[in-house]
């Protein structure tokens, strides 16, 4: 067989395969405009959904103009790519438009995570400002980290960070992390929603409109899920040796199963956690648990067994439960929950990792199977404490990063007084306020008196 034509065959195969995988996963932007919208009241309904649009639309140029330079510039800069326009040539010298619609599925889906720690009581304008900066420079320089091969923390690096370099396989540090810190810190400057703690600093319940919605949300983001985890083998045929039976088809496979375990077993822990706590059964809290379990495994879904993935299930819940019972003891209001979900299940992830990878495996992802190498891995499996460090550092790492940019930038909008909208905007609604009108047309708040007072007042300011 004639060798440019077979090189020709399988970069085409490759392609394709990135390509559904990049469709796949922006398919979850649907996935979390349906939960967002359906987690808010009908009020904010317009408002969330307009956000998911907007991480898209501004996402789409940022990252086009920065974030991919900064996340996958040609350079050996172990902390920042340094090609500054556009598509900048990846490490091979080429221009991959593939691997670039890939990658900017997953920039936009991290502005999505913070929208939902800020829903209901931000600017719209403001947060066209901070969803750009953190699509494209504080997401990709993070990227750069762990995923490009010339970065500090990547397991593909020449210089290996403890010898092993970090293994976020999908991104719950690089992706969910980021956007949980980043929601983490706004969600803290803004303060609580109107109402959402009473006088002596007890929760008041402030539950979404449309249960259907969430729950046709989380299915549209399991769907995605699959291109999320199993597409960032970002190549289905590769060569590897002639002595090896696997390959990445092995492997892709495996990683589609681990996801789906490490998802549904969270979802089935977190169904009765949460029966034992409230004393019913509650299809939203499944939900939750469901996400947190996916969010979970993304770091290691590649190079764990499918026994350690039902493990990591199982903690992700609790860690959930136990998160969002700490935060509203701290009277912290995260509306979708995005901080607890995304930040403690994704560090949680990163720490699996180092417990639970497989060496065969980690060479299987990472160095095509290749015979007669070793590397770190999990250390309950015997692998030493240099994979586990290595994630410790991501961790702490993501957290220092997001902290020092995100945190700076909404403090200053904070004092701007541009980040949060007044009191009386917030108990009528941002839909009615700044978006024309609710996103239903017989809004069920309009027959309550406080409601609609407010509706009526800001109606006669605007005419």
């Amino acid at each position: 067989m004639d060798v440019s034509w077979e090189s020709s065959v399988t970069d085409s195969i490759n392609t394709i395969y990135l390509l559904f995988s990049a469709y796949l996963v922006f398919v979850m932007q649907l996935g979390f405009a349906m939960l967002c919208a359906g987690s808010v009241r009908a009020k904010n309904a317009m408002n969330i959904m307009l956000t998911n649009v907007v991480d898209a639309v501004v996402g789409s140029i940022s990252y086009y103009l920065f974030g991919f330079a900064f996340a996958f510039g040609g350079s050996s800069n172990p902390f920042i790519g340094t090609s500054y326009f556009a598509l900048a040539s990846i490490p091979d010298g080429t221009y991959d438009y593939s691997f670039f619609l890939y990658q900017w599925a997953f920039a936009i889906a991290v502005a999505g995570i913070t929208s939902g720690s800020v829903a209901e009581r931000t600017q719209f304008t403001t947060y066209l400002i901070f969803s750009f900066f953190l699509t494209g420079f504080v997401y990709p320089i993070v990227a750069h980290w762990v995923w490009s091969s010339s970065g500090w923390l990547s397991p593909s690096s020449s210089n290996l960070l403890f010898g092993s370099g970090a293994i976020d396989f999908a991104g719950s540090g690089v992706v969910h992390m980021v956007g949980a810190v980043a929601g983490l810190w706004g969600s803290f400057i803004e303060g609580p929603r109107v109402g959402r703690f009473d006088a002596f600093g007890k929760p008041v319940p402030m539950r979404g409109h449309n249960a259907t919605l969430v729950v046709l949300g989380t299915f549209l983001l399991w769907f995605g899920w699959f291109g999320f985890n199993p597409g960032s083998f970002d190549k289905i045929l590769v060569s590897y040796p002639s002595t090896s039976d696997q390959g990445n088809w092995t492997a892709i496979g495996r990683t589609a199963v681990t996801t789906t375990l490490a998802g549904s077993t969270a979802g089935i822990v977190t169904l009765f956690g949460r029966r034992l706590i409230v004393g019913h059964w509650d299809a939203l809290d499944v939900c939750n648990g469901l996400l947190g379990g996916f969010v979970a495994v993304t770091s290691g879904c590649s190079v764990v067994e499918p026994w350690a993935a039902i493990v990591c299930g199982f903690v992700s819940a609790w860690i959930l439960i136990g998160l969002n019972v700490l935060a509203l003891q701290l009277q912290f209001d995260d509306p979708l929950e995005a901080t607890q979900l995304h930040g403690g299940c994704g560090a949680w992830g990163l720490i699996f990792t180092g417990l639970f990878a497989k060496e065969e495996f980690v060479i299987q992802a990472y160095d095509s199977g290749e015979s007669g190498v070793t590397r770190p891995y999990g250390l309950f499996l015997g692998g030493g404490w240099g994979l586990l460090g290595s994630q410790v550092v991501e961790l702490l790492s993501i957290v220092a990063w997001v902290t020092i940019t995100m945190g700076p930038l909404f403090y200053a909008l904070h004092k701007l007084r541009i980040l949060r909208i007044s009191v009386e905007e917030e108990v009528a609604g941002l839909d009615i306020s700044s978006h024309g009108g609710y996103a239903y047309a017989a809004h069920p708040e309009e027959n309550q008196p406080r409601f609609y007072a407010e509706y009526m007042r800001l109606q006669s300011n605007y005419s």
